[in-house]
């Protein structure tokens, strides 16, 4: 995690917890020209447009203050979407009985990508029940072996 990240983390934490709210993820990129600092927050049941100007109204008010960040950049606070990336194991635990995409660092069983359902979390392994034509199989993925990792629509 670069510093810019970590400062805005540790800025935005108390503000998402007044609002009982979670971070989802931050990035802080240069695209083209200009440089953008996201945060993508959640809840429950979703976040609103509302929610995501408060956050943003607050964090830039200390972003300000602070200046932790040398130049000129585009604040972007929202929802992660339907299909949020999963990043910490907390994040896979809630995530047990949904539908999950996994890319791996390393083949398993021959594959670096599965899609699926996540049906467990348990010890740093993550079983997933996926389809392979008319098979239902399970594969076993070591936490550390995810490269990328986030929630799927399956149509």
């Amino acid at each position: 995690m670069s510093k810019v990240t970590s400062i805005v983390e540790e800025l935005t934490i108390p503000i998402l917890e007044d609002l009982n709210l979670e971070l989802v993820d931050i990035e802080y990129v240069k695209e083209g020209k200009n440089w953008f600092l996201r945060l993508f927050i959640d809840k429950e049941n979703g976040v609103d447009i509302e929610e995501c100007g408060i956050v943003s109204e607050r964090l830039s008010e200390q972003l300000d203050e602070l200046d932790p960040i040398p130049h000129n950049y585009f604040l972007e606070v929202s929802s992660p979407g339907a299909e949020r990336p999963l990043k910490k194991e907390a994040d896979f635990l809630k995530a047990i009985d949904k539908n999950v995409n996994i890319k791996t660092y390393e083949p398993i069983d021959g594959e670096k990508v599965f899609e699926g359902r996540l049906i467990s979390y348990n010890e740093g392994i993550l079983i997933i029940e996926v389809k392979i034509k008319t098979r239902t199989m399970t594969v076993e993925i070591p936490f550390d072996k995810v490269a990328k990792a986030r929630l799927a629509i399956i149509f």
